[in-house]
């Protein structure tokens, strides 16, 4: 109603209306969009003019930004993946950790803070973004490789040991708050308790919740109503949350990361990640805006050198423990070059536990400010630290190739390996950088290799038509090499990729793929690099139709309307006798 006070929606819009604006203008700048979701929660903020928005509305919104948020790092949880490189990411992150919140510590100490302050301090700089760390490599088509893999286990590892400390921090808190050694019985006893309660849930969850997640799912799968399965999914995540929350007393984070393992072990785990996808996202975005709502911009003019300490422990500090732990197990320096670039920043684990220290009355305001100032400028140097290491990881891949080319002709004996820079055996990162160019002239591109590609490309090659398929599954790549096409492993829409094609000499590019805005970018992509191709796409709404053709499709097929044509030629409709 007009006349009345909406906080809660005067909140959410001017949230999200910033976040968008200022999310874009990062993109625009190829900086992470978190930088803008945060710019905007300190526009809303009580330290900046202007409009500012309800704090307390904002924190409970932000809190189910953490339940989804951490529900998503359950459901994408992957044992198989952490123990394929658990050698080096278990004690390669545990000692980073260590490494990083010894550091917080000592400037926390330097600061004139207690241990308390100083122990959640330096966690909170000890813990990568999920959110930078994985897009960093997907921007670099790196994620898939062995460094790609090291990294994303190495993080694994620290929010596993990040969902322990939250779980121990508040039976701790009475004892790091009085900044006074309690004795050990005591703490050990507090401790006990604490743990007993986790393992309490854990066991329930693996023994009931481990059937009784699928069970729902699969129930509401069979409803056949995509608005209740939707529905079962956020029931289960801010449930069995809630639930562990009054029960057992354990955080929202452990509730929520718990149940997206359970529901991660289902058949329908990948549906229910891309329902729970748009919710999860929007409350993160109120999560980052909250956040940003507590930071004070002044702490950059007050205290600027504590801001400096602060991003050289973020940047610096963590960035040589990692390189230096990935090179002591024996990776080549490239890869430790990569881990140590995509580990140089903070993000939501960091938030998290800063407001845990604050709401436990460990973290002065003061560390709070430090932290998210931290996380803003290591977000923001984190594009240009990756953009030199890759030169740098360029560089050095030449140097060594070079050395092997000029190895002397006359019998020698063999060298020993150099663990500095390359094992002897062939480069173990063989993703290509960029893709090599193709070597088709007058050829059919199939971007896509679905239930439409896969029918297109075998056709065109027994028709003798020179064909290159571009599709980012391996599974779909294997089936066109099978077929007899060429094929190009990547994202179409990817400039590099697009490129790859060698457009300006082919025939015809036919875009199968479903999403409107993926397939515009393939489509405007196109027509740039050859304005006489031929294209044809695929569309499933009337506005899909004209966006398409408006980027420069010659042809576009309606999926509904083509089989209604195809029904009426298959069963004419003759006209009725006089």
């Amino acid at each position: 109603m007009p006349g009345h006070e909406t906080p809660l929606i005067a909140t959410i819009a001017a949230g999200f209306m910033l976040a968008f604006l200022l999310g874009m203008v990062a993109h625009r700048l190829r900086l992470s969009p978190l930088v803008g979701y945060l710019a905007a929660g300190i526009a809303v903020g009580p330290f900046t003019p202007g409009f500012v928005a309800d704090a307390q509305l904002a924190q409970e919104l932000a809190e189910m930004g953490v339940i989804l948020l951490m529900f998503g790092v359950g459901l994408h949880f992957s044992p198989q993946e952490l123990m394929a490189v658990r050698r080096i990411a278990v004690p390669g992150a545990v000692a980073q950790i260590a490494v990083a919140t010894l550091l917080g510590m000592a400037l926390a100490w330097g600061l004139g803070w207690g241990i308390g302050a100083g122990l959640v301090f330096g966690l909170a700089l000890s813990v990568a973004s999920t959110v930078v760390l994985v897009r960093a490599l997907q921007e670099r088509k790196i994620l898939d490789s062995e460094r790609g893999r090291i990294a994303v286990g190495w993080l694994i590892v620290e929010d596993l040991v990040m969902v322990l400390a939250l779980v121990l921090l508040p039976a701790l808190a009475p004892a790091l708050a009085a900044d006074t050694l309690l004795p050990a019985g005591e703490i050990a006893m507090t401790v006990g308790i604490t743990l007993l309660k986790v393992a309490a849930f854990v066991a329930v969850m693996l023994i009931a919740g481990r059937r009784i997640i699928p069970w729902i799912m699969h129930h509401a799968a069979h409803t056949g109503s995509r608005e209740l399965f939707r529905l079962a999914v956020y029931a289960v995540a801010l449930g069995v949350a809630f639930g562990a929350a009054k029960m057992f007393e354990v955080s929202f984070a452990l509730g929520a990361f718990f149940a997206g393992m359970m529901m991660g072990e289902s058949r329908l785990s990948q549906r229910a990640a891309d329902e729970a996808l748009p919710l999860r996202d929007a409350f993160a975005v109120l999560f980052f805006v909250s956040v940003g709502m507590l930071f004070n911009p002044a702490v950059l003019v007050e205290d600027p050198l504590a801001v400096l300490a602060t991003v050289a422990i973020i940047v610096l500090g963590k960035s040589i423990a990692a390189f230096l732990i990935v090179r002591a197990f024996g990776h080549p320096t490239t890869t430790a070059l990569t881990v140590s670039a995509a580990l140089a920043q903070i993000g939501e684990f960091s938030f998290i536990l800063v407001g845990l220290g604050l709401a436990l009355n460990l973290l002065p305001a003061e560390g709070r400010d430090l932290v998210l100032a931290g996380a803003i400028l290591s977000i923001m140097l984190n594009p240009f630290l990756f953009v030199a290491v890759e030169r740098g990881r360029t560089k050095l891949l030449t140097r060594i190739r070079f050395t092997t080319d000029a190895a002397p002709v006359a019998p020698a004996p063999a060298p020993q390996p150099e663990p500095a820079l390359a094992p002897p055996a062939p480069a173990p990162e063989p993703e290509p950088e960029p893709p090599a160019v193709t070597t088709l002239t007058d050829h059919d591109v199939v971007v896509g290799y679905g239930r439409v590609g896969s029918i297109i490309g075998p056709a065109l090659v027994q028709a003798g038509r020179p064909v290159l398929v571009i599709t980012d599954d391996e599974a779909s790549a294997e089936a066109a090499r099978i077929a007899g096409a060429e094929v190009l492993v990547g994202n179409a829409a990817d400039p590099e990729v697009i490129a790859a094609a060698n457009l300006a000499a082919a025939h015809r590019l036919f875009c199968t793929v479903p999403e409107a805005f993926e397939a515009g970018q393939v489509v405007h992509q196109a027509r740039a690099l050859n304005p006489r191709l031929f294209i044809l796409a695929r569309a499933h709404s009337d506005a899909a139709v004209a966006h398409l053709a408006g980027l420069g499709a010659d042809t576009t097929v309606l999926g509904e309307r083509e089989i209604a044509l195809r029904m009426l030629d298959s069963a004419p409709v003759h006209p009725a006798a006089p």
